[in-house]
């Protein structure tokens, strides 16, 4: 058995509609001026981090509680599923593989998220980011980390497992490759003929 890590946002799951429209009713709560487009430009931080660059710090942990209740019912019916992700998914499970899912959403609504996309995974570790995700990768010994970020790439690294990264996030392709990624996709449609090269030139179990 062996596992193959994604991320989440941007990487299996288009939530920029979704997280648009919590933010939207967070400024409408708090009566904070939020421009959305800024937050969905930068998504993969933890939520607190982008919830600094418009509110004092005393504040933050009551928004921060605010939008993960209005998560569920605004965010995850607006969420779509990025271009090849089933795919994606399909093929580590044909080869014999498991998925799991190591993201900076809260475990809850990333569960919530699959579910509603129906995208099976074997596990899912939220609530971590950059070097924090390698920990979890390391302890399912993951052969491959899959995100969109160069803060996946130190996940990766951290991991000691394979860099894989899409273009489908705030860095294109060359800048995921200026930051080290071991592979670089267009996006997840790219993902199975890689893989599946890759499976039948690696060893592992």
């Amino acid at each position: 058995m062996y596992f193959v890590g994604f991320d989440l946002d941007l990487t299996l799951a288009d939530t920029r509609v979704g997280i648009a429209a919590v933010y939207d009713e967070l400024s409408k709560r708090l009566g904070v001026p939020i421009d959305t487009a800024a937050v969905v430009s930068r998504l993969g931080p933890p939520l607190e981090t982008e919830l600094a660059y418009w509110l004092p710090e005393a504040e933050i942990p009551a928004a921060a509680a605010l939008y993960r209740d209005l998560y569920a019912g605004i965010a995850v019916p607006a969420t779509s599923v990025m271009p090849g992700a089933r795919e994606a998914l399909a093929a580590v499970h044909d080869a014999g593989g498991s998925v799991i899912v190591v993201t900076g959403k809260n475990t809850a609504d990333a569960k919530r998220t699959l579910d509603a996309l129906d995208l099976p995974v074997e596990a899912v570790e939220g609530s971590l980011f950059g070097a924090e995700k390698g920990v979890s990768l390391a302890s399912f010994g993951a052969a491959a980390y899959v995100g969109d970020h160069v803060a996946d790439i130190a996940a990766a690294r951290a991991g000691g497992t394979v860099s894989v990264t899409v273009a489908t996030g705030p860095y294109t392709a060359g800048e995921l490759r200026e930051h080290g990624a071991d592979v670089v996709l267009g996006d997840l449609t790219e993902f199975g003929t890689w893989f599946r090269r890759w499976r039948g030139e690696t060893s592992f179990t």
